[in-house]
This record gives structure tokens, C-alpha cells and sequence, in this order.
């Protein structure tokens, strides 16, 4: 039973203070530390225990076991989003040897590797503050208080995990994509203005959906004001990676990515972001005119087929054509890209019709102004943003109805966003 004993000076103290919170917030914390300390000890207990149970019938010339404990480690402090708290790890005694190298076996702990001294959610928190403007020296001042510790978070230390998040996100930029098929593709341009002060940092982003259905980072460059030829260079060192031409890529419409993507991958189909859409048209009308218009394009992105969207686009330029003759045309000049992913499966509309998994990543960091003290390099601002997305991955959930990308990927024949079983000749070839 876990039992703690305040010190009657320590309340004696908080109540001059004044109110019955500030007494209680130490107790608490102290609580909820010390049971985080004994869960993980337990925790620890437990997985040497199987280690060496695991192991019990193995025994040398003498009848002795192989694997035995071995007493304690030194302690030592992890910092976890429970505050700080002292560790003793169980050691193990493996006395077995490997066959073919000769050397001992050696226990490593699952839980609580030997390297670890701060948890991964903590790690996670690191890159996100310095990314939205925590300076390196300011994070001891900022979290030793809250975290109850001050160790692993000295300027060295944040200048050390920010030159392994450089490693990182080199690493991720040179791997082999020749084992990864991504049918769909979602591709923008994010301007994050990350820790610079003269020059703006334009990250190239570019989500995919594997065959499996869930989504994943392609890609993540430094590019120059979303040229052409920046999204070229990005997209021809993703085919020499072994990357596949993807079935459809989504994006906005003013990016340069779509004369890069026609020149390496052309037989890739295009789909524009209606999201963008939507503000470019409405930036070419009076505000008393968008009410009307929201809704009149609400009916084409969100009708049941294509010869209702394409009915929509009829009633929408016969409303406001007349008067906004430039607000209609930006509907009607890409009006076949705009439409694209009705020829998709139903279930995968609502992913297809706009850029949403890049602007919900970086929305938090799209919509901050200001800059911090001291400009940092654009390698810091893009390993940053790759830590920033590698955290956000893990929590992405996978496309609607994900059996149904694989059927993409193989040709199938959607009409009216169902699958065409025996489709003729001619929807097959256009597929």
C-alpha cells in the first residue's frame, strides 16, 4: 500500500503561502511519481523474471544454470512525463555463449535499454518546442522545474539531439523505396518560417498511401519557393530511390510540383486540392458574395457522382457568371482535375479531395509569425520538421476502406465510385 508522509513544516510553509492547492500540487506530484517509479520497477522485475525462466532448464557441466540474476545496476535518473525518477534495473547473469561467435550472451532490457535516459514521449516533446522557438539554454529553465530534473537537457545536450536529428533525417532522405508501392499521393509546399530570421524556410512535403492503405512520409526537402524545379529534383531522386509512379497526386493547384510530376512521372493522374480551390475562388469575389458560393461548391465536392458534380458546375456558373466571370473560370478551366477522384473508389473521396494529412501536420507550425532569437541553419529547420512529422506518424490512421487501394493500384475500374466488374473495353483502357 503506498503511503506518503508530508512533512508538517512543508504544510505549515504552504499554508502561510495561502490555499489548500498550493499544499496539495507537491503531494500529488510526489504521488504519482513514486507510483510511476514502482510500476516501472515491477515492470523490470517481471521481464528479467521471464528472461530467466526462459532459460531455466539450461545448465553447465555441474548442474548450475546458465542464467541467474546478478544483483542491481547503479542507479540512475529517467527523465518520463511523470517528472524525474531514480532507477535500479535488475542484472542478469547470462553465462551462455553464442555458438557461432564464441562470445557471451548478454540481457538487454526491452523496457529500459541500457542507452535510455529519457522516454519517448519526452524525446517526442524535445524537437516540437525547439521547433516552435525554445532556445537550446532555455529548456533547463522551461522543464527542470516541471519535470523535476534538470539532467538531459542542457544546451549540449539539445545541440547533441539536434545533430542526431540531422543524421536521422539524412538517413530517411537516402533509403531504398523499391520495396515501398504508394498509390496515392498528396504533395505541398509549407512555409513553417522554423528559427530563421532573413530567409524562409520552403519545405517540399509529400505524404503517400501504401498499398496496405496506411499513410506514410515519402518525402521531406529543402526547396526553393515551390519551384518547378525543386519538385523535380525531389521527385527524379525518388525514382532513382526506386520509387513507383503513383496512381493519383493530390496538391494545390498553383505549385509548381505538376510540371515536375508530368515530367517524371506523367503517367501519374492529377487531382487538385479543393481546399485551395475553394479560397482561390472565393479571393476573387466580394465577401457578400460567399455565402452563396460556399455553398454552390459544397455541392460539386460533395455530390453523390460526377454527373451530379458536373450538373453542379452548370448551376454555378449560370449563378454567378455573369457577374464574377473570373471567380468561375478558376472552376471551370481545371474542371477535370478538380473531379478526378470520382473515378476513385467511394470510401477514398474524402482523403483524395484535398491536402488535409500535410496541412493537419503542419497547421501549428504553418500559423506561427514569430521568429526567435538567433537565426538557425535551414539543415536545424528541416530536421526539425522531419522529427515534427515522425512523431504526427505514428498517430496517422489509414485510409477508409483500405483492401480497396490495392484493387487501385491493380487497374480496377471505379465507376461512380463502385467497382466496375466486368467493365468494357474502353473505361478499362482509360483506366
Amino acid at each position: 500500500m503506498l503511503t506518503v508522509a508530508p512533512d508538517p513544516s512543508d504544510r505549515d510553509q504552504a499554508g502561510e503561502v495561502g490555499g489548500s492547492s498550493f499544499e496539495s500540487s507537491p503531494l500529488i506530484d510526489e504521488i504519482v511519481r513514486e507510483g510511476a517509479r514502482r510500476m516501472l520497477a515491477e515492470a523490470l522485475q517481471a521481464e528479467v523474471d521471464a528472461y530467466i525462466a526462459q532459460f531455466a532448464d539450461q545448465r553447465d557441466e555441474r548442474g548450475r544454470r546458465l542464467v541467474v540474476r546478478n544483483g542491481y545496476h547503479r542507479p540512475r535518473e529517467l527523465l518520463t512525463p511523470a517528472g524525474a525518477i531514480e532507477v535500479k534495473a535488475p542484472r542478469v547473469n547470462d553465462k551462455r555463449t553464442d555458438p557461432e561467435t564464441g562470445e557471451r550472451r548478454r540481457f538487454s532490457s526491452a523496457i529500459l535499454p541500457p542507452w535510455c535516459r529519457k522516454t519517448p514521449k519526452v524525446n517526442e516533446v524535445l524537437p516540437l518546442l525547439y521547433l516552435h522557438g525554445l532556445s537550446s539554454g532555455d529548456f533547463v529553465p522551461a522543464l527542470g522545474q516541471f519535470l523535476g530534473s534538470s539532467a538531459g537537457l542542457s544546451a549540449s545536450v539539445i545541440s547533441r539531439l539536434t545533430e542526431q536529428w540531422k543524421a536521422e533525417e539524412r538517413a530517411f532522405a537516402q533509403r531504398d523505396l523499391s520495396g515501398v508501392d504508394y498509390v496515392y499521393l498528396w504533395a505541398d509546399g509549407v512555409h513553417p518560417n522554423i528559427r530563421l530570421e532573413e530567409h524562409k524556410l520552403c519545405l517540399l512535403v509529400m505524404i503517400g498511401v501504401r498499398a496496405d492503405g496506411r499513410k506514410e512520409l515519402i518525402a521531406l526537402a529543402d526547396g526553393y519557393r515551390e519551384s518547378t524545379e525543386s519538385w523535380a529534383d525531389l521527385l527524379r531522386d525518388c525514382k532513382r530511390r526506386g520509387m513507383r509512379a503513383p496512381v493519383l497526386a493530390v496538391g494545390d493547384g498553383a505549385l509548381g510540383f505538376w510540371g515536375a510530376l508530368r515530367e517524371v512521372f506523367p503517367q501519374a493522374r492529377e487531382q487538385r486540392c479543393w481546399f485551395h480551390k475553394i479560397a482561390n475562388v472565393l479571393g476573387a469575389l466580394p465577401k457578400s458574395a460567399h455565402p452563396g458560393v460556399k455553398k454552390h461548391l459544397a455541392e460539386i465536392w460533395n455530390a453523390e457522382d460526377l454527373d451530379h458534380a458536373r450538373q453542379a458546375v452548370k448551376e454555378f456558373g449560370a449563378a454567378h457568371g455573369a457577374k464574377h466571370p473570373k471567380a468561375v473560370a478558376k472552376v471551370t478551366g481545371d474542371l477535370d482535375k478538380l473531379l478526378a477522384f470520382y473515378d476513385f473508389p467511394a470510401e477514398h473521396w474524402v482523403h483524395l479531395r484535398t491536402t488535409n494529412p500535410i496541412e493537419s501536420t503542419f497547421a501549428t507550425v504553418r500559423h506561427r509569425t514569430k521568429v526567435t532569437k538567433g537565426p538557425g541553419s535551414r539543415a536545424a529547420g528541416l530536421a526539425m520538421a522531419f522529427k515534427l512529422i515522425e512523431a504526427a506518424q505514428a498517430r496517422w490512421r489509414a485510409v477508409n476502406a483500405p483492401h480497396l487501394v490495392a484493387l487501385v493500384r491493380a487497374g480496377a475500374v471505379f465507376t461512380n465510385g463502385q467497382l466496375a466488374e466486368r467493365p468494357d473495353d474502353q473505361p478499362a483502357e482509360a483506366a
